[in-house]
């Protein structure tokens, strides 16, 4: 059972399916290719190895041990079969970075040549192979409306290897982040969403567009669903379910605008899992020269800094270094006086920010980068 942005234990379709082995053991590794690719910042790998303490106790409880190794993905794969000859290899589809498509393809080969049967389960409204987006609204819907995966009972006859302890920042020879991050893991992740659908969600359709209101106002939600500490599904079943069960219309109003963008964040991975070239290219070739050669590297870092002389740049800037998150609407600006009043290339400003953002998710973040740079050719300029 290989566990990737999927770290958690409730609605984790491969991991019901490994307890109808007679063997199971859980891996999961953190890769070089990660660690060294530039969208790749230390908090995220400090959010991460916090996730997986909680998870390697929540399955240990279950009678299940996760091993987690440094090193290629391939290596590290070919290292444990050696050790326990596994011919079965289960994990969630990842709709990721170039880095982590590019290890995918890899690990299907290398199964292909150790005869490992590779079974990939599908874990958002993200639709693999997909021809045409004819039919997609109603497959999410029958996919998050579906029932849940839960895990039930425990694993009786998991193999037993060495779990040393988790690796540091430093091991991994990575420097402190210095940013104050959103609690970590599972048991967060759930608390989260029933405050949101509870209580914090009321206001959310007027508190989202202030970096000050949508700090509380916001489901907060994000680096949950990007390290997979809880599932989308999970998330879309109790909006729905609060909104049935509010008398308050003005809460039932604010969580439906919140259930439209879960659709999004499906609708914009989908854009990346149809055309994996739009992390480096323009959308619209027509826009290809536009801003590559005017790249000013004063402005740039001015802009990273937060010290453009322009206070709200500047203000939302500093709060996301010193947090890893801020509100949309104010990512959105941030990008957009980076493409237009500075001119600069959205890859490059696109880069520092999945770096900043603890919620980096590719398939939401390139597509958001060109959108609001003005490189798709379909959408309003956004200055």
């Amino acid at each position: 059972m290989w566990f990737k942005r999927d770290l958690r234990v409730h609605d984790h379709a491969p991991l019901v399916a490994a307890r109808a082995y007679p063997d199971a053991l859980a891996v999961f590794v953190i890769e070089p290719e990660w660690l060294s690719s530039p969208d790749c910042d230390a908090s995220h790998v400090d959010f991460a190895l916090a996730c997986l303490s909680e998870l390697r106790t929540a399955l240990a409880e279950r009678g299940l041990p996760l091993l987690v190794r440094v090193g290629s993905a391939v290596a590290v794969l070919a290292q444990l079969q050696r050790e326990v000859a596994f011919t079965h290899l289960l994990s969630h589809e990842e709709t990721g970075a170039a880095w982590s498509y590019a290890r995918d393809r890899q690990v299907a080969l290398w199964c292909l040549s150790k005869s490992v049967n590779w079974q990939q389960f599908e874990q958002t409204g993200v639709t693999r192979g997909l021809r045409n987006r004819a039919g997609w609204a109603k497959r999410w819907q029958a996919r998050m409306d579906a029932p849940l995966h839960l895990l039930d009972g425990k694993f009786t006859a998991a193999l037993a290897l060495e779990q040393p302890a988790l690796p540091t920042l430093s091991s991994l020879g990575l420097s402190p982040h210095g940013k104050t991050l959103q609690t970590a893991g599972e048991r967060a992740a759930r608390r989260t969403l029933s405050s949101f659908v509870q209580v914090r969600g009321y206001g959310y359709r007027k508190a989202l567009s202030s970096p000050l209101s949508a700090e509380e106002g916001c489901s907060r939600l994000s680096p949950h669903l990007a390290f997979g500490t809880i599932s989308l599904r999970t998330v879309h079943q109790a909006t729905e379910l609060a909104i049935g069960n509010t008398p308050a219309r003005e809460m039932a109003y604010a969580l439906r605008g919140f259930a439209g963008r879960l659709r999004w964040h499906c609708h914009f991975m989908q854009k990346l899992e149809d055309e994996p070239d739009i992390e480096f290219r323009n959308f619209a070739r027509v826009c290809d020269g536009l801003r590559e050669d005017a790249f000013n590297n004063k402005h740039f870092d001015a802009w990273c800094a937060g010290r453009t002389g322009y206070p709200m740049v500047d203000a939302c800037m500093r709060s996301l270094l010193a947090t890893g998150w801020l509100n949309f609407r104010m990512r959105a600006m941030l990008v957009s006086f980076a493409s237009y009043h500075l001119w600069l290339h959205w890859r490059q400003t696109g880069l520092f920010l999945a770096r900043q953002f603890l919620d980096y998710e590719p398939g939401i973040h390139w597509s958001q980068m060109q959108m609001q740079s003005g490189t798709t050719g379909i959408n309003t300029l956004r200055i």
